[in-house]
Formats: C-alpha cells, structure tokens, sequence
C-alpha cells in the first residue's frame, strides 16, 4: 500500500496540505483533482522522492517501480531516432541487451543463454511492435519514428516524453495532464490505454471524461485537505454536490445554476428528436443538471454579452484550397456557415482543423482564385478568434484591465474590473502585468477580451488548454447561452457534446460533414489500423436503412440476445451491490479496526476495490447494452 500519515506540505508561506492522510492499495486508480496551485503537482514530487513533506509520513513498498513524464530531453536523448529514445525508457530491456552483448563479448556461451532467456521472459523481441503501437497512437506516422527527436516541436517532444513513459515496465503511473498537448483522437487512445494499465495510477488532469473513463477513486485538494471518494470523477461530482447542497450560502446557487440549466434543456428538447447528435447533447445536458452543484463554488461566473444582429448566412466558403506555401492541406472546401450553427471538428493532429479555422477567420488566404469569391462574409460579421498564439500576443506589461481599456477606452474602470472579476481576476490581480500570470490565467484574460467584443461567430481552438475543470464548466454554461454561430476544436469531450450540434471531419484533404456523434467516432478510431493516416467516416443512414431492411430478422433476434443480456447483467449488477453494502458496513464497523488485524483490514480494503471495480464493468456493460438497443431502435 501507498500511506500518507498527516502529511504537511508547504511552498514558500503556502500552506497547500496540513495533516492530510489517504491510503491507496496497490492497482488502486486514482483522479488527483483540485484548484490550480493547491498541490497536485507538489504531491506527485512527494512521491517521487524528489521533495519530503514538511511534517507527516510516507509509506511506500521498497523496489516500486515508477514511471512519470520527464519535462526535459538531454543533448543524447535528441540526437536520438524518437523510437529508440522511447524504447530506451525500458531500462529493463535496455539492461537485457547490454547483458546479451557483453556474453558475447565475453564469449560466455551459458552466460549468453541466461541472457537470452531473460531477454524471452520479458518478450524483448516485440518489445519495438510495442513502442511503435504507442508513437502511433499518440499521432506519431511511420516515418516519424526514424526522425531524430531534436526535429520535433516542443509539443511533439512532450508526447515523445509521454510515449517514453508508457513504454517503462511500472508498478506505479505518475500522470500530471498528459492530455495538454493530445489531440482528441490520442486523448482517446490514451483513455484506452490507460483503462489497460494494471499498475497503481495517479492521474492529473482537467479533462472530466479521460477521469471518468480510467480512475475507480478520486483523491481531492480539500482546504488544505485530502478527501477520498470511491467511484470516477462523476460520482465525485454527485457526492460532493450532495455535500455542498446542504451549505446555506452555495443552496442559493445551486437552485438558480439548476432552473438555467432547466431552461436550456426545455428550449433543446423541442429539436431533440431531429437528430442523433441532437439527442446526444440533450443527455449530456441532463447530466449536467445532476452536476451543477458540484460547482456552485467555482470562482468563475460569466456570460457572452448579447452580440448585434447577425448575417445569414454568416460566412460561406466556395472551393476553398488552404496551405502553406506549395503545400495544400485541405482541398475544395465548401462550408456555409449558417446563424447559429455549431459545429465541432474532428479529425487527427495534422490533418488540417486549425488550417479551416484560419481559413474561417480569414487569417489564412485561399491558395487559389479570388479570396473574395472563394470566402464570403455576411454582412455585420464579427468574428472572436481564440488560438494559442493569442496568448503570447498579449502584452506582457499591460496589466487586464488595460487589455480591455485598449478594447474599450470609454467603459469605466470599475466596470472591467466587475467583468474580470468573473474569470477569477479579482482585487489587484486585475492590475498586475500579465508576465506575472500562469498559463491558465493568460488563458482566461485571452477569452475575456474576446467575450468582451461580442462576437457573432466565435472560433475556439483547443480553448480548454491551461483551464481547470471550473473554469471549463464556466465556459460550457457561457456557450451554450451564446447565441451566435460556432465553430470549435477541442480534446475535452464534456465540451464539444454540450456544446456542438453538428461535426464536421477534416481528414484526407476534405472536410465533409460527420453523420454521427463522439461515441461513433470514438468506435471508428477504435478500429482505425496503425499506421492509417485518415479514420473512417460516420455511419451512412442510407446504408443503414438499407442494411436494416436487408437484415430486419436477424436484428430482431440479436435484440432479443440483447435484451436477455441485459437481464442477466442486471442480476449480476444486484448481486454485487448486496457485497458492496456488506462490505460498507464492515468497513463502516469502529468495532472491525478495533477487533480485527491490519492484515484483515488491508484484506477488506482490497475487497472493496475489487468489488467497486466489477460494479463499474458491469455498469458499463449495461450502458453498452442499452446503448445498442437505443440505437438499434433509432435505425
């Protein structure tokens, strides 16, 4: 087991945890969540070894082996070819080889059979298939994996670092927002991966649906405490909403966050029946009614101010060819952007969904014919572009608040400084120079100034980078109380389901609608083959009428295998839930710590796990089932 006794951790005059205790059996998964700068990152270091707490105790089992993401690549690691440098995080196998080269060397014949058998047992010989299954996940082609690392930008370094980390035999998985610099499709590869990994992990992140996808516990930054919550990240949201609501203050809150919630969905529901990504976002909103509360006391709270009068349709491109120089990335566009459209675009890293975005917000000319025939604008447009690079635009000694007055010279001070107060810039932070501030705050000052100049279509590319889960639910609800037109690239699922009425897929030099939701593309990157370069399509729904009237007998029998399916695993599902409540109310028994032995409370504690694991598998399979049912019923 990993036990942390009354830990105190400090940095500078911060006090980020006092007398915080939690304990993790070994295979335990865990979420590490909590505010920016409460300690997530100072934790990890704690267990590393690299810091000691300032008071309290760590106990960890001796000869643990441990793998986490390196920051830094040294002066051999990027002359190295990215495949090599990866394996060369095995230090087992490394170790292997070298001891197969020095029997040979000493021409030791029963020395060099040791050696091979060793090298066998950890099956060393695909151990280069398994790397290159990795880079290939991770968006890596084929060719890349003989490319030097120093020919790699500094995000593509970072997933070479996170392939590198993988690849180490653990028994423990440091993690700390391995997802920054992933598109959506490795977010997805990695959530399976991850949900693979049988070691003990501790993972980081901001993105709710990769937590909720590969953790069974959740360890939470608590007023300089730690609170442990069995279940993934959305039943730490519903257990901590139920303990927020019972707070007088965040009671209030709550109730107004929950009747606008209501509001929307009573608007959507009327469109719901219109489309399957339609139906989609209507559940994922009805999700978000139950977990509102969970956030009643988040320190953001904004809203898009009411834009002017928008043309219809907003923008049009006709034959659109887009690239770089001689290079063409995407070909023939045709898009017509219509008020209010919201669109998400899928698609793999490289294929050209930030290459549209500039298109769309015209800092990108059409490589050929006449950039005014081949991109329309509507007439009144007024376009809010959000990109990483409009955060190293801002001007590093101007303070927020002077970003806006530059904006809008004639608004009184007080009043930007109220709006700012909304993103979290309160009191003199809001008159600090932006050097000063984190990546996340840069980030929220960049959407803040685009919010600011009421935009009628508003393009965000990967917005949620830098961003904590708050801050992220801040920007959901603001979006979908925006009422112009949308067009956004992001890794962060919980975003693009509650917020996008349509897909578009960018892949293969096309852009061409997507006639499904996340999860059918999900299913398509499943199956995608290494080395693919383009996932394949959404479903036909010609196809699929076609299929159903060719099949309708053989679809009448599987649903009912289906339905006997479901009944059993519903009966499975009973049955584990009566040991889970037994086991509660043992572990729940003062009587049990004080009668019986650390060996029999470890013994229940693993029970436990176990057990709370095989309810999610089968809560999950159940989904699954039902999920095949709905959609057999829609085909």
């Amino acid at each position: 087991m990993i036990t942390l006794r009354n830990i105190t951790l400090r940095r500078g005059n911060k006090t980020l945890l006092e007398g915080a205790s939690a304990a993790f059996v070994p295979g335990a998964r865990i979420g590490v969540v909590g505010a920016n700068g409460c300690g997530k990152s100072t934790l990890f270091t704690v267990l590393t070894g690299e810091t000691h707490p300032d008071g309290g105790d760590l106990d960890m089992p001796p000869r643990l082996a441990l793998s986490q993401v390196q920051q830094e690549i040294d002066a051999a690691g990027i002359l190295r070819p990215a495949l090599e440098f990866v394996l060369d995080g095995d230090t087992e196998l490394r170790a292997a080889e070298a001891e197969i080269a020095a029997a040979e060397t000493a021409d030791d014949g029963v020395r060099l059979g040791h050696a091979h058998e060793n090298f066998l047992a950890m099956d060393g010989w695909s151990a280069p298939a398994r790397a290159a299954s990795i880079l290939d996940g991770l968006g890596f082609a084929v060719p890349d994996h003989s490319r030097p690392v120093g020919e790699f930008s500094g995000g593509w370094r970072m997933r070479i670092n996170l392939a590198r980390a993988l690849v180490r035999r653990a028994d423990l998985l440091l993690l700390d927002e391995p997802t920054n610099h992933l598109d959506l499709d490795a977010v997805m590869w990695l959530e399976r991966w991850l949900a693979a990994f049988r070691g003990t992990l501790f993972l980081i992140s901001h993105d709710r649906e990769l937590l909720d996808g590969t953790v069974t516990e959740i360890l939470h930054f608590d007023n300089t405490k730690l609170k442990q919550y069995t279940g993934n990240y959305d039943g730490f949201e519903q257990a901590r909403a139920m303990a927020l609501s019972q707070q007088a203050a965040a009671f209030t809150r709550q109730q107004r966050e929950i009747e606008k919630l209501h509001s929307f969905v009573d608007r959507f529901r009327a469109k719901a029946s219109k489309a399957k990504q339609a139906q989609s976002r209507l559940k994922a909103l009805e999700r978000m009614e139950r977990i509102a509360p969970a956030h009643v006391d988040s320190p953001f709270s904004f809203s898009f101010r009411e834009a002017p009068s928008s043309p219809d349709p907003v923008l049009q491109l006709e034959d659109c060819i887009a690239g770089y120089g001689d290079r063409i990335v995407i070909d023939e566009v045709n898009l017509s952007i219509q008020r209010g459209a919201r669109y998400g675009l899928l698609g793999r890293n490289g294929a050209g969904k930030s290459t549209l975005i500039q298109l769309i917000a015209g800092r990108l000319a059409p490589l050929a014919g006449s950039p005014e025939d081949a991109r329309r604008e509507g007439k009144g447009l007024r376009i809010g572009y959000f990109a990483q690079h409009q955060l190293e635009a801002l001007d590093l000694e101007a303070s927020p608040v002077l970003h806006l007055q530059r904006l809008d010279p004639r608004v009184r001070e007080q009043e930007l400084r109220d709006y700012l107060g909304g993103f979290n810039f309160p009191g003199d932070i809001a008159l600090e120079p932006v050097a000063r501030l984190s990546g996340g705050e840069k980030a929220r000052l960049a959407l803040a100034l685009i919010i600011w100049q009421r935009p009628n279509l508003l393009l965000l590319d990967e917005p949620t980078n830098h961003l904590d889960i708050d801050m992220r639910e801040s920007l959901t609800e603001a979006l979908q109380e925006y009422t112009g037109a949308l067009v956004l690239v992001s890794h962060d699922r919980h975003l693009l389901r509650t917020t996008c009425d349509a897909f578009l897929l960018v892949a293969g030099g096309q852009v061409v609608p997507y006639d499904g939701d996340l999860d059918d593309y999900r299913q398509a990157m499943t199956s995608r083959r290494p080395g693919e370069t383009q996932p394949a399509k959404g479903p036909s729904r010609k196809d699929e009428r076609r299929e159903a009237a060719q099949n309708r007998d053989a679809q009448a029998k599987n649903r009912r295998g289906i339905e006997k399916k479901i009944k059993m695993v519903e009966a499975r599902i009973a049955s584990v839930t009566a040991e889970q409540l037994r086991c509660d109310g043992q572990l729940a028994s003062p009587e049990f710590y004080g009668d019986g032995s650390s060996e029999e409370v470890r013994k229940a504690l693993r029970e436990r796990t176990r057990i709370a694991t095989a309810i999610e598998e089968l809560e999950a399979e159940w989904l699954a089932l039902n999920t095949e049912i709905e959609k057999m019923a829609a085909d």
